[in-house]
């Protein structure tokens, strides 16, 4: 089957047993939507909206409701930017709503919720006052926040406005939940820190500096190491996972490189496989960094560009382009481009 949506967007569908949840921007009704798509046949069993006439300011390529829902089964979670955060069950009854504040950034935001145990984890930004946030998914209530690490460019802080190097402070990241040595560890990509919290109190538990202050990707994960990568001539980091206070010194190895990257890799069997967006496959030793292989797959031009994150299925990974294709490469130190969907 194949269904048409209302609008443009740039989220990533999500399912739960028969049921796909999609955000979408109604752009001409200013509102933000919610759409719960059956995954047998394409129709949409409803949809759910919220009024936003308010300007928010964002990059034309990325239109409102860039933010993927989450789901844990029982209740569907989604954050439309500036308009606050929405939940609903599965068959679309409201449950709750909380205004968050704006997102002021002159891209827009996109970062998705993340549901764990008995929260909701939602990172507000890019903004002057961006931070990580964590609500009681049942209810709504905040039960702790905390602030983005202080980053300076050329000693400012206000890396919201282009200063002579082209920089600024931003990040776009997801968080994810890992284990390390017997405990649980909230990961998140700050501007120019990658850090490690206790997912039930927000507390610290460790820094890993290194990392540029613009950050579109979410962290990657596995095999007791975690992997952080910048945006625009940034850099990539990795570290182990499990640690305590400044990790920096333990950094397995860092990287500085001129192609961008939006989406987020994987990793599999000692190796990370990234595709940057220009549309070049890249494959790393997870624990060294050496670049396995580096192959453009599609001729140049922005319809080859990809700006979407991995999917790992058994040793088969999937990324859509920009045309509307999706490639598939299997997960092996040895480039293998499988086909092109």
């Amino acid at each position: 089957w194949k269904t048409s949506l209302p609008y443009r967007g740039n989220s990533t569908p999500i399912v739960w047993g028969e049921k796909i949840f999609v955000t979408q921007p109604l752009e001409k009704e200013q509102e933000r939507a919610l759409l719960c798509i059956d995954r047998l046949d394409g129709k949409i069993l409803w949809q759910r909206s919220v009024k936003y006439t308010e300007q928010e300011r964002s990059h034309r390529t990325n239109p409102y409701c860039s933010e993927s829902p989450a789901t844990d089964g029982k209740r569907v979670i989604a954050v439309y930017g500036s308009a606050g955060v929405i939940c609903y069950d599965l068959e679309g009854k409201l449950l709750w709503k909380r205004d968050l504040g704006k997102i002021d950034f002159e891209w827009g935001a996109a970062a998705s919720p993340v549901i764990h145990g008995d929260l909701v984890y939602i990172y507000r930004g890019p903004d002057p006052k961006a931070h990580l946030i964590a609500l009681d998914k049942r209810t709504g209530k905040t039960i702790w926040q905390t602030n983005d690490p202080a980053v300076s460019i050329d000693g400012r802080t206000d890396g919201f406005r282009r200063n002579k190097s082209r920089e600024w402070i931003c990040s776009y990241s997801t968080p994810i939940i890992l284990k390390a040595n017997g405990r649980e560890e909230l990961v998140m990509s700050f501007p120019g820190t990658l850090a490690g919290m206790d997912p039930k109190t927000g507390k610290q538990l460790w820094t890993c500096g290194g990392l540029n202050p613009m950050v579109y990707s979410s962290p990657i994960a596995g095999e007791n190491v975690a992997v952080a990568m910048g945006g625009f001539r940034g850099t990539t980091v990795a570290v182990p996972t499990g640690g305590t206070g400044d990790a920096t010194p333990k950094t397995l190895w860092r990287t500085e490189r001129t192609a961008n990257r939006l989406g987020s890799g994987v990793i599999h069997n000692g190796h990370v496989y990234v595709l940057n967006t220009p549309g070049t496959m890249e494959c790393l030793e997870l624990k060294t960094g050496k670049v396995k292989f580096s192959e453009r797959i599609r001729g140049k031009g922005a319809k080859q560009e990809s700006w979407s994150s991995m999917t790992l299925a058994g040793d088969t990974i999937y990324i859509p382009n920009q045309s509307g294709e999706t490639l598939v490469l299997r997960a092996n130190p040895k480039f293998e481009l499988i086909a092109i969907n």
